[in-house]
């Protein structure tokens, strides 16, 4: 599938050529990489997928934090591995779930393999994503380790709650805004947290755009990022570098909310 839309890829960014864009500018080496995506964008995980490629095949030896997995699964991902360490397939049919278009990530889960490089299950578990939603941030065992026990920086809430109201097509009920915007500063508190042990060799993060945001996402909870957002339309600012690329077709988002 990728090798069949490579041809037609530059053509589809809105930039003005692709040399230009972040996916060419060099990020080999730095301690903290975080690359978004659109999920359901093709061409946005291919690009991302191009610059990561080149970097490992220019020697760069990376752990992959990857949100498509739950921490909880690390073992079991890490169980998968051993089985069969060549087979991205076995590995996403055993701990993938049905949360996720697989094929969209099997090149980096097979590129990790090649290389050996880590895996790294970066996302909070439905299950304790759902007791933020209900309680709060004390809610998780780790709220201490995370630091959910000093207040909020200033504006994160607000911004995050704008957030999920817009992102759920201005539908959802005021009472659930601010436990659902929790959870996704949750959530980014979780994935710097994973990332931290992995400085010194380097990590790259594969998250949504909302996640590697500057302003809310995990550069809040970890510092000294770089972030990448592929992001499609129009520029939006939120991010150390940024690739616009073709609007995917799909359905309308909103019409079954």
């Amino acid at each position: 599938m990728y090798k069949k839309i490579l041809p037609a890829l530059c053509a589809a960014f809105v930039l003005s050529a692709c040399a230009n864009s972040p996916a060419s500018a060099p990020f080999a080496g730095k301690s903290y990489v975080l690359m978004g995506e659109v999920h359901d964008n093709a061409l946005g995980h291919q690009a991302r997928f191009q610059a990561l490629e080149k970097a490992v095949k220019a020697g760069w030896r990376p752990a992959i934090a990857m949100e498509q997995f739950d921490v909880e699964r690390q073992a079991d991902l890490e169980q998968a591995r051993l089985e069969q360490p060549n087979n991205p397939d076995y590995l996403i049919q055993k701990i993938g779930g049905k949360r996720w278009d697989w094929p969209l990530y099997r090149p980096v889960i097979e590129l990790a393999m090649r290389y050996d490089l880590p895996i790294v299950a970066a996302n909070l578990s439905r299950q304790d994503a759902s007791k933020v939603v209900k309680s709060g941030l004390a809610a998780l065992v780790n709220a201490e380790e995370l630091g959910f026990t000093q207040p909020l920086p200033a504006g994160l809430l607000a911004a995050q709650r704008e957030e999920v109201r817009v992102g759920h097509c201005n539908k959802l009920p005021e009472n659930l805004l601010d436990g659902m915007a929790l959870a996704q500063i949750a959530r980014d508190a979780v994935m710097a947290k994973v990332m931290k042990p992995y400085q010194a060799r380097g990590v790259v993060l594969l998250a949504g755009n909302g996640h590697v945001r500057r302003d809310m996402g995990v550069p809040v909870w970890l510092p000294n990022t770089l972030s990448m957002g592929f992001v499609e339309g129009s520029k939006q600012g939120a991010f150390d570098q940024e690739q616009l690329i073709a609007v995917a077709k799909r359905s309308d988002p909103c019409a079954g909310l």
